[in-house]
């Protein structure tokens, strides 16, 4: 079998950047003279949220979670463990989770719990993609740049073994193929 590859695009660069453009539209709209803080989800999301900050036209602080979901490469436990934590407390704040993707919804659940329990003014959600399934779980995205099927993407900050990374639109991963018989 030949190694994974990009596939199809879904998302072209130029389709992320206007979308990313409308989104902080949007944030910058209800966040005024509020006090944001803008809490990236790594790996997945640096890229989204380096282009959306730039974006907005509102003053926010930035800060980072790191968390870990145990299970398949394609499928999560919902055992989440936090690797980094943010660096200053929330009480108070305003508070905007950034997702690259929600799949199953379960790491995110997790995570909005987590946070939930610090006591913000306010928590939302803003992620670039969502799939089927992270609406079984009721989970409440108030941005969401882009619904997709259910098939496993890459680009764009979302990798497969931490490959792909850094392709500038979001694609399916092609599984690659078994060499012809002969």
């Amino acid at each position: 079998m030949s190694e994974p590859r990009p596939g199809e695009v879904l998302v072209s660069s130029a389709r992320l950047q206007a979308r990313i453009g409308e989104l902080a539209v949007q944030i910058s709209e209800d966040y005024r003279n509020r006090d944001l803080l803008v809490v990236g989800v790594l790996k997945g999301a640096v890229f989204f949220i380096a282009d959306l900050v730039r974006e907005l036209d509102i003053p926010c602080e930035l800060d980072f979670m790191a968390v870990s979901s145990y299970g398949s490469a394609a499928h999560s436990s919902g055992v989440v463990r936090i690797l980094k934590d943010l660096d200053s407390p929330i009480v108070g704040r305003d508070v905007l989770v950034v997702e690259d993707i929600i799949d199953s919804g379960l790491t995110l659940s997790y995570l909005l719990r987590n946070l939930a329990s610090r006591d913000p003014a306010s928590l939302e959600v803003c992620s670039l993609l969502t799939k089927p399934g992270h609406r079984r779980r009721g989970l409440d995205t108030r941005y969401v740049g882009f619904d997709l099927e259910d098939v496993f993407v890459v680009g764009y900050g979302l990798d497969h073994a931490e490959r792909f990374r850094h392709l500038p639109y979001i694609a399916v991963l092609d599984p690659g193929t078994d060499p012809p018989q002969g």
